[in-house]
């Protein structure tokens, strides 16, 4: 039996799941925490483990300290030299967890993004917002969920360097396409195919899940899904979670691109399980 380590900061709903469906494929998953693999001088070692998993499925990676987590992505960056399969490879998250890092790689793709600025420090932020003349939207530069999006219409806007930890990500705001609300889409991708979709709609312009938005099953469009397919190979993930938006002259954009998608919202509007489709998919 091929051994398959989930790595997890805890077993929740998505972690269940994937057990669940690599032991139907006749695989040997266990859970582990990065924290507690290491380097010795005999190579990667896993708790509990004689030799190496056969593949990795990272689902998340615990907060830590900047030494900690840069030991966790070396642990990742290290396994494919010994053989071992690793979804998502550790490039892939660094590229993808450093938002300017992602719009960067998107923009030198040629793929359709809306303009971003990623700057230190509250004077240069004042002279991008100033020099636009737009609407923005400031992101922590690391987060997820909808956590800490500001809207910024003039330079006083702007928080002070210690609520953004010095680094201010400016995107131009999107305004709805439609007068019905606001709405993006979700698709789930993996190796360049759409696994899952789903359309957020929110009364506010945060769409996310987590702040109260309806997902609804969608069918993407063939455009859709060419884009969401080249946002995922510009940042190397073989799964991603692709957000895209709709803007009002027509194009569809990418906004973001995420290594460690969850997909529980996605699945309630899903049928079939998406788990066993990316497990089939990495054991394939």
């Amino acid at each position: 039996m091929k051994r398959i380590a989930i790595a997890i900061d805890r077993v929740d709903w998505h972690a269940r799941r994937l057990h669940a469906a690599f032991l139907a494929l006749d695989m040997a998953p266990f859970f582990v925490s990065l924290r507690a693999v290491a380097f010795t001088p005999e190579g990667v070692r896993f708790p509990g483990l004689e030799g190496l998993p056969d593949a990795v499925f990272v689902r998340a990676i615990a907060a830590g300290s900047f030494e900690e987590v840069t030991r966790r992505l070396g642990v990742l960056h290290a396994l494919p030299a010994l053989g071992v399969a690793v979804w998502n490879a550790a490039q892939a998250i660094e590229r993808c967890v450093d938002k300017s890092m992602t719009a960067f790689l998107l923009a030198t793709a040629g793929i359709p993004t809306p303009e971003t600025w990623t700057v230190e420090g509250r004077e240069a932020a004042v002279a991008v917002v100033t020099e636009a003349a737009t609407e923005m939207v400031l992101k922590p530069l690391f987060g997820a969920q909808g956590r800490g999006l500001q809207r910024i219409r003039v330079p006083a806007d702007l928080p002070p360097p210690e609520a953004v930890a010095g680094v201010y990500h400016l995107q131009r705001f999107v305004p709805p396409a439609s007068h019905d609300g606001f709405c993006d889409y979700r698709l789930l991708m993996c190796r360049g195919e759409v696994v899952a979709a789903m359309t957020r709609r929110s009364a506010e312009w945060v769409t996310n899940l987590h702040r109260g938005a309806r997902p609804t099953a969608f069918a993407p469009t063939p455009e859709m899904m060419a884009l969401a397919a080249r946002a995922a190979a510009a940042v190397g993930a073989d799964y991603a979670g692709v957000d895209l938006i709709g803007a009002a002259d027509g194009r569809v954009m990418v906004l973001e691109v995420n290594s460690m998608p969850g997909w529980r919202g996605l699945q309630s509007v899903t049928e079939g399980s998406i788990a066993a489709i990316l497990a089939r998919r990495l054991v394939a």
